[in-house]
């Protein structure tokens, strides 16, 4: 069945169903409960994996469930009820495809915000039915290539851009400790270029298989490349040599695997001299750090290179009184998590899209249309002004429908994470030159 026959079948339920009103109203009088001027709900679909052995984002539906009470209770989308259907991924490659089916089946008007790392099992599902896919976490490239994709962020290849020049301000050297993946193997080259731009050398870069449970040797590899040993350091017998070990940093970009990385390199780097740990969204966040020993944890000091602004920033405020007020103390929801962030910011764009369509129709194709025609969305500073018309992308090669390529510098102080700068540094030039 093609899109525009999808869409063609319930206007044409709808207009018999309103014929055959029509008639019975014209003798007997108005139906109790029954109003012209009532606008079809707007039905769109959040997926993520939950209860699972390896990656997790349970906060991602229960945002979504949360923005929806918010926005019905608060004049809806343009007028219009929200209603969101969640679905378990788990995090499989059957289970992506499972979830698009469905979102094919329920006739969503679009996949909002969602997290899975099975791009190209759920896109071209999507694509069949011209169903758009809205504020992706840009875990794959598939986000970034796919005709019917409007990402909100810039997907890993701006975390580690962006990474690379955070660190070229604190670190001498740098040691990177990346998946052995061909997703993995772009990453050293986005780091590079930050750092050599700022005259720093190359990073060490150091591979580790996906499904590892001890990155011990790993650990230990990364810290002889970042900075001397304590006893080397002591044999030297000088300040200097002390502070250049001080220098080196230690960064990690392993998903939902970083932690457990970390883990192994605490155990470690009691035989060092201090080492700078840093980490990139969707590796590293809140929930991370507490279980890390918060302040007196691994990450403290640790510089991370975000989408979005910290946690602590007032531009969240929308979101935490959203939070407070319609997540019934869902304890999924962490507000400090990038995953839910980024539902957040997919939402927003929504409640746009649908608003611009006035009294329109609302449906994946007047949806797609809308994106497509440019409409702009202001996301309250959490990001640049969205816009995806061909003239709003960014020439990044392999990844054409990028067009938000700024990330924000943090570090963690106190066991939190808090913002370094009051704004978000634009990567798009290093991107446009090194990919």
């Amino acid at each position: 069945m093609t899109p525009r026959l999808r869409t063609r079948l319930p206007a044409a339920r709808t207009a018999a169903a309103l014929a055959v009103i029509a008639s019975l109203t014209a003798g007997c009088g108005a139906i109790p409960g029954f109003s012209s001027d009532e606008k079809e709900p707007v039905t769109v679909m959040t997926w993520a994996p939950e209860n699972t052995e390896g990656s997790n984002a349970p906060g991602v539906p229960a945002m979504a469930r949360a923005y929806a009470r918010w926005v019905n209770n608060n004049g809806g989308l343009g007028g219009r009820d929200l209603k969101v259907i969640t679905c378990n991924e788990h995090n499989k490659i059957s289970g992506a495809s499972d979830c698009a089916r469905r979102a094919v089946d329920s006739e969503v008007a679009a996949v909002v915000g969602s997290y899975s790392q099975y791009g190209r099992s759920f896109l071209s599902s999507l694509e069949a039915e011209g169903i758009p896919f809205i504020g992706g976490f840009g875990l794959t490239d598939d986000e970034f290539t796919s005709p019917l994709s409007y990402p909100v962020n810039g997907g890993q290849v701006a975390l580690m851009a962006g990474n690379g020049r955070q660190l070229a301000e604190h670190c001498q050297k740098v040691s990177l400790v990346r998946p052995d993946t061909i997703a993995g193997d772009d990453l050293p080259e986005l780091l590079d270029f930050s750092l050599k731009e700022a005259g720093r050398p190359a990073a060490v870069d150091i591979r580790a298989k996906e499904d590892v449970n001890d990155f011990t040797v790993q650990a230990g590899r990364a810290l002889d490349a970042a900075g001397a040993p304590v006893s080397l350091a002591t044999t030297l017998g000088t300040e200097g040599a002390r502070e250049q070990a001080r220098k080196g940093c230690v960064t990690a970009a392993l998903g939902d695997r970083t932690p457990t990385f970390f883990d192994s390199f605490r155990r470690v780097r009691e035989d060092f001299q201090e080492v700078q740990v840093s980490s990139v969204a969707g590796s590293v966040d809140q929930t991370a750090i507490n279980r890390g020993g918060g302040k007196s944890g691994v990450y403290e000091g640790a510089y991370v290179t975000g989408w979005y602004p910290a946690a602590g920033d007032k531009r969240w405020e929308p979101m935490l009184k959203t939070i407070r007020e319609h997540a019934f103390n869902d304890n999924r929801i962490d507000p400090a998590d990038a995953s839910v962030q980024n539902t957040w910011v997919a939402y927003t764009v929504l409640k746009r899209v649908v608003e611009s369509l006035g009294d329109g129709t609302v449906d994946a194709d007047a949806l797609t249309r809308a994106l497509n025609d440019g409409v702009r969305v202001d996301t309250g500073g959490l990001t640049p002004t969205l816009s995806w018309r061909f003239e709003d992308t960014i020439a990044v090669r392999d990844y054409p429908r990028m067009v938000n390529a700024h990330v924000w510098f943090q570090q963690v102080r106190g066991g939190q994470l808090q913002a370094v700068g009051r704004e978000s540094v634009d990567m798009t030039d290093t991107l446009e030159q090194t990919i």
